[in-house]
């Protein structure tokens, strides 16, 4: 069985040091990676772990598991509005099975490829199947999306369609049956989530407060209005749904996926009302897929409306412990 040191030059150091990467002085082999931020930028840094059987299904691809490790991860950087540079990987294996290893470095280095990020570093360990990424960003300082700048009165957006992470867990566990297409489509969203980094760089300008959803709408919603001290009104019928939940037969549970199942890395943001005609001018020029789900108000907290009246849900999004 190959070693630690073994594993790292077979299927991670050979590969990336065949595309040395901008800003990389010094990259995976040694204690530390060198690396030279661009000049009048600043540095965002996020790190995720995923966890075997708690954030992807025991026995998945190799390739898949790793592509969803780093589109989540991408995510965030999204979400601050940043340009994706580097990232690091610590991968805990229960063992070190080669066939295992080239299947996920295929995937990892062809997302990576696909955003231009490079891997600069990391670790393995032997334990149950985990996966943490830590990625690098560089944004232009005044410019990064944050959670504290929503203002009274301004709309809430999401880009795409929201629900569909959810219902293509509940899929892959069994709870629930799609169509041949669906099943692919939603099979699609939860492996391969696409980071929404051009959505990002389009309204970096004009949104006001910004994150991804990974924990459901109403959650993650819930993190703006707490940091920017003000509460949000949600238009259940506003919700932009998949054709695939459209076609699911019982709605209100395609609301609940929508609004508290998480998983989706759609960003949600806020829009002053004198911003909203540039949002609208990029949206009717097919540059952005957003749709206006409902304002912020007084108060601390989301509620979500149904026709006028209080949609109530189940739960309110994932919970990590």
């Amino acid at each position: 069985m190959p070693g630690e040191f073994q594993l790292i030059q077979q299927f991670f150091q050979r590969e990336q040091a065949e595309q040395p990467a901008a800003g990389v002085v010094l990259g995976i082999g040694d204690d530390c990676a060198l690396l030279q931020i661009p000049e009048g930028k600043q540095l965002a840094v996020s790190v995720d772990t995923l966890v075997s059987g708690v954030h992807f299904p025991e026995g998945a691809e190799p390739a898949l598991i790793a592509e969803r490790a780093l589109r989540t991860n991408l995510s965030d950087l999204a979400a601050m509005g940043a340009e994706p540079l580097w990232f690091t990987l610590a991968l805990t294996l229960p063992q070190a099975e080669e066939q295992w290893l080239r299947e996920f470095s295929r995937g990892l280095f062809a997302c990576a490829k696909r955003y231009g990020i490079a891997l600069i570093g990391g670790d393995t360990t032997a334990g149950p199947l985990s996966v943490s990424i830590q990625v690098m960003g560089a944004v232009t300082p005044g410019q990064a999306l944050r959670r504290d700048g929503a203002n009274l009165g301004d709309f809430i957006l999401v880009t795409h369609s929201v629900g569909d992470g959810a219902a293509a867990l509940a899929s892959l566990q069994g709870r629930v049956s799609f169509s041949g297409d669906d099943h692919a489509y939603l099979h699609e969203r939860f492996y391969r989530p696409e980071p929404r980094l051009q959505a990002s760089a389009r309204i970096r300008p004009f949104a006001s407060a910004a994150l991804d959803i990974s924990d459901g709408l109403v959650a993650d919603l819930q993190h703006i209005c707490t940091a920017s001290d003000l509460g949000a009104v949600i238009d259940v019928e506003a919700l932009p749904l998949s054709s695939a939940l459209v076609a699911y037969p019982d709605r209100t549970q395609a609301y609940e996926w929508a609004l508290s199942g998480g998983d989706d890395y759609e960003l949600c943001f806020t829009v002053a009302p004198e911003n909203m005609p540039d949002i609208a001018m990029l949206i009717a020029q097919g540059q952005l897929q957003a749709s206006v789900i409902g304002e912020m108000v007084a108060g601390n907290r989301v509620i979500c409306e149904y026709e006028g009246q209080p949609f109530s849900l189940a739960k309110q999004g994932y919970e990590h412990f």
